[in-house]
């Protein structure tokens, strides 16, 4: 294990130490730092800090330690997906509707980290074993987009973009009942539920978060509304929370206030256990050549499905 000591200079003086050491080091990103320092690998003044905003003082030592980077040890799987981009840095697809993004408590077999395992010879380690090349996620019942990280190098600059809000995140939504406005923002901080603490919700204390909608369409007959929706933080659930907070909840999600007695059977039977939600437009600097690129998806199966159902149902009742 590499060890690096700092000394706070009077410029730092009052300096998150997150922010420091990202500016000090330079290979981490901040949330990577973040981590880091709520494990234990942060000292200052030879005591352990495990707080990454805490507030630092001229003259202070920071000593670091650099862990390596563990070794894969999740399994490879031929699971099927759709590529729309690869190159040696980076790789662009589409995650199907089931599948959990990395292996978690009840998940260590079937994801999709095991299926890049398989398909993928090198993918970044900055994850760790669980979570090789992962920068962002998507919830298992969502569709769509991601951008997964070849090597530590890309990894660190996209997971950078993520956090500074340069990335285009743009969804289609499928929603319960009539949206009055055609357009709307709502920026309300979300955090862990106070009861149920797997689930998020917004609360005063929690991380700033905005989401921008615009309808669409409104299919009257069955009460849903067709949503484009952008997203200009990641925090978890945020569409889900944002859309349930308003009382539009998204279809299938019944976590956020869906109800299957509000559709139409044809329409459950159709959707199955997913989300009427995708991501069908991401857009980044590529992390080495920082060319901006963009790409965009037609929905997939389920969402096309049903929305192909309630335009049909739709034409049928004019």
């Amino acid at each position: 294990m590499e060890v690096l000591d700092f000394v706070v200079d009077q410029e730092a003086q009052g300096k998150r130490l997150d922010l420091f050491l990202t500016e000090a080091y330079g290979e981490f990103s901040r949330s990577y730092v973040q981590k880091l320092i709520e494990d234990g690998f942060v000292l200052v003044d030879d005591k352990e800090i495990k707080k990454p905003s805490r507030r630092l003082k001229a003259g202070q030592k920071i000593t670091f330690y650099i862990p390596q980077v563990e070794p894969l040890e999740v399994l490879p799987e031929d699971i099927p997906f759709d590529v729309v981009y690869e190159d040696e840095d980076i790789l662009v697809l589409i995650k199907p509707c089931g599948l959990v993004v990395h292996p978690s408590p009840g998940y260590s077999s079937g994801t999709l980290v095991n299926a890049l395992l398989f398909r993928i010879k090198e993918l970044s380690g900055i994850g760790g074993k669980e979570r090789p090349g992962i920068v962002h996620r998507l919830d298992k019942n969502t569709a769509g987009l991601m951008v997964v990280a070849k090597s530590d190098k890309a990894h660190r600059s996209l997971v950078e973009e993520f956090m500074q809000r340069r990335v285009l995140k743009r969804y289609h939504a499928l929603v319960s009942g009539l949206l009055r406005e055609d357009s709307g923002t709502v920026e309300k901080s979300i955090g862990r539920h106070p009861v149920d603490r797997k689930k998020f919700s917004v609360v005063e204390d929690g991380k700033p978060a905005k989401t921008e909608y615009e309808v669409i369409k409104r299919f009257e007959k069955h009460r849903i509304t067709f949503l484009d929706v952008r997203i200009h933080t990641g925090r978890t659930h945020q569409i889900r929370v944002h859309l349930s907070f308003i009382g539009h909840p998204v279809l299938g999600d019944k976590t956020y206030g869906f109800k299957t007695s509000s559709v139409d059977r044809k329409i459950l039977n159709l959707m199955g256990e997913c989300h009427m939600l995708v991501s069908y437009q991401l857009g980044f600097y590529h992390p080495i050549t920082k060319k901006w690129m963009d790409f965009q998806i037609e929905d997939p199966k389920p969402f096309r499905d049903v929305l192909n159902f309630l335009e049909d149902a739709e034409k049928q009742a004019s």
